[in-house]
């Protein structure tokens, strides 16, 4: 909280509105972006609304009221109160309710819903993109009919782009970011203002009457539209996911000061023009734009959906990592963009899938009223994920009373599955397509731990207790070399194969021997002071564990030269690593269906190595194979 008496010159009071504006820039561009598709999708003629006065009111009620309960209420006031030490996020939540079940690999029926609700938001990269930058660019049918046919071509350059140019880091850009999208809903908000200034009255659709009038009336319709009218809260799971970049009352103070008040006005604005003119519905955003000012407006809506997307794909980029970290995928490369903040990271595997599945989409689906059909499914899902678990914090964390958890469940999961069920009636007309990527991550997730598993334990039963291997090797004769060999390990307790492969076929120890292990601990970071444990085991014999957040990448090297400190110095040039490198060979065993084992393989086979992964010299790395069967 930052206190009332700090002079607004304050360096304190400075870098909290900085992270206010940086808000604006980034966190905000999906849902303000919103506003391009939203009232028309309501009144496309697949829903089959008509324009009446009824009609405006009632989907402009409807749309004010979803922002009020599902952002305001539910996330902003709600929600982002179950922060995992400062971090939000589907991933910071489950690990944060679920601790012991990521530390024991046990899958839950809560740990696999939101682990369902995280892959959902894989589909929602894919589409968000899509649908934003199309939207935009649609306005040159508005300008130009003529050039109707360029939609399509401008939209996958513009995206190819901005997939292109990932790999160079948010950080360079970021710095246009708040001025674009603070001059873009500035711009929204007067563009709203003057159709209000014609028909005042649509202000009256702030009465929730005006919504609840509309759904009785238009009985089982009004369930079909309210698969459009979500579309105004999608991005409302950004507001939690980027609370650790920019902290709770930064976003909480550009949602209330700027974009609320912004979004309010151009809902309303682009209902006022329907009043005036029903055709309008066709394309209400770009129509209250006055013709010498439509250009500009398509320019800066292009701008506006390009930081809308860069904001979800880097939202990709961060789950997967955590994925990778918590074990529910295979070691990918993460390369960091930024030398001072953590979470700017670029995923060159992600990349390229989210770039291949937006392309084939864009080309699929041709426009943004098609793909508002696909859209939907993915955010409802995740949101509705989001209730439930945030319902269990306030239960298990904040020791909230049944009735106060039950009020706020039955408000929230109201409104949430209402969505979500509108949005299932659009399977058929492309819906299937996030389902679909959400289905084929959620299974790859649950192979891979799966997998995991039955080959942690196949290892387990060749290797040797390290106690029982320590008091042999008192008793040996095995010469020792000079130098120091670090053996990687996942159990600390028992005897690295690689070790044993060594002591096999090359009959030596080194003259001092390392077992080391890297946790990822279920919070999102660990400071540096807890990183290293070092233990003397034997003489001669060390055990060091290295833990981790599960927003932080492992730097093995780096984190060596903290054992300084605790009396254990490494010269590297005078290390060697030492690494198993298993061949998976399936089986017709019982454990696991046989294209499953089949499909664990090939990802095994395709993942990082530990080499690159934990940063490792790869000249100081002697990898030892060993055949496995599952």
């Amino acid at each position: 909280m930052i206190a009332p008496s700090i002079a607004f010159g304050d360096a304190k009071t400075r870098r909290f509105y900085a992270l206010s504006a940086g808000a604006v820039g980034v966190v905000f561009g999906d849902i303000g972006t919103s506003p391009l598709y939203a009232i028309q999708e309501c009144f496309s003629d697949d829903n089959g609304l008509k324009v009446t006065a009824g009609n405006a009111f009632g989907i402009a009620s409807l749309v004010i009221w979803a922002l009020f309960i599902v952002v305001t209420v539910k996330y902003v006031l709600f929600v982002m109160r179950a922060d995992n030490r400062g971090e939000g996020g589907i991933m910071a939540l489950l690990s944060l309710i679920n601790d012991r079940a990521i530390k024991n690999s046990r899958l839950s029926l809560v740990l696999i819903m939101g682990l369902f609700g995280a892959a959902l938001f894989f589909g929602d990269g894919i589409i968000t993109p899509a649908i934003s930058v199309i939207s935009a660019v649609e306005g040159i049918d508005v300008a130009t009919p003529a050039l109707h046919r360029f939609i399509v071509p401008i939209s996958l350059g513009i995206l190819v782009a901005l997939f292109s140019f990932q790999d160079r880091g948010t950080a360079k850009i970021g710095a246009v970011f708040a001025p674009v999208m603070g001059i873009w809903f500035v711009t929204i908000a007067i563009t709203g203002i003057g159709q209000i200034l014609h028909h005042p009255g649509i202000l009256a659709a702030v009465n929730p009457a005006y919504a609840a009038s509309f759904m009785v009336n238009h009985g089982v319709h009004s369930f079909v539209v309210l698969g459009a009218v979500v579309l105004v809260v999608t991005g409302g799971e950004a507001l939690y996911a980027d609370m650790g970049h920019f902290g709770k009352k930064p976003i909480q103070i550009a949602w209330f000061g700027l974009v609320l008040p912004a979004l309010f006005l151009n809902y309303f604005g682009q209902s006022a023009l329907m009043l005036s003119d029903p055709t309008a519905a066709s394309n209400p955003f770009y129509l209250m734009v006055p013709g010498w000012a439509l250009w500009p407006m398509v320019l800066l809506a292009t701008f506006a959906t390009v930081i809308a997307s860069q904001a979800v794909i880097s939202g990709v980029f961060s789950i997967t990592r955590q994925a990778v970290q918590l074990g529910f995928a295979p070691r990918m490369e993460v390369r960091h963009t930024s030398g001072e903040e953590e979470g700017q990271i670029f995923v060159p595997y992600a990349n390229t899938a989210l770039m291949i599945g937006v392309i084939l989409l864009v080309i699929g689906f041709r426009s943004s009223a098609n793909l508002a059909a696909a859209y939907g499914i993915a955010v409802t899902g995740t949101m509705a994920t989001t209730t439930v678990l945030a319902l269990i914090v306030a239960r298990r964390q904040w020791a909230w009373s049944l009735w106060q958890c039950l009020t706020l469940g039955v408000l929230f999961l109201v409104v949430d599955l209402s969505f979500l069920g509108a949005n299932l009636l659009k399977i058929p007309n492309g819906g299937w397509f996030p389902v679909g990527v959400g289905l084929a991550v959620f299974t790859l997730m649950m192979i891979w731990k799966r997998g995991r598993q039955i080959l942690a334990r196949r290892l387990l039963e060749e290797s040797l207790p390290l106690p029982m291997f320590l008091r042999r090797r008192k008793e040996s004769t095995v010469p020792k070399v000079p130098g120091t060999a670090i053996f990687l390990t996942s159990d600390p307790d028992s005897v690295p194969t690689a070790l044993l492969h060594n002591l096999k076929h090359n009959k030596i120890l080194h003259e001092r021997v390392v077992f080391l292990t890297v946790l990822t601990e279920p919070v999102p970071r660990v400071p540096g002071n807890d990183r290293v444990h070092v233990e003397g085991l034997a003489e001669g014999f060390y055990r060091i564990i290295l833990r981790y957040g599960f927003s932080q990448s492992a730097d093995i090297p780096k984190a060596l030269r903290l054992c300084r400190t605790l009396g254990l110095e490494f010269d590297l040039m005078e290390t060697s690593f030492f690494i198993g490198r298993e061949t998976l060979i399936p089986s017709v065993r019982a454990d696991m269906p046989l294209w499953q084992e089949k499909v664990f393989v090939s990802m095994s086979r395709n993942a990082l190595s530990a080499t690159d992964f934990f940063r490792i010299p790869s000249n100081r790395v002697v990898e030892l194979g060993t055949q496995v069967q599952l």
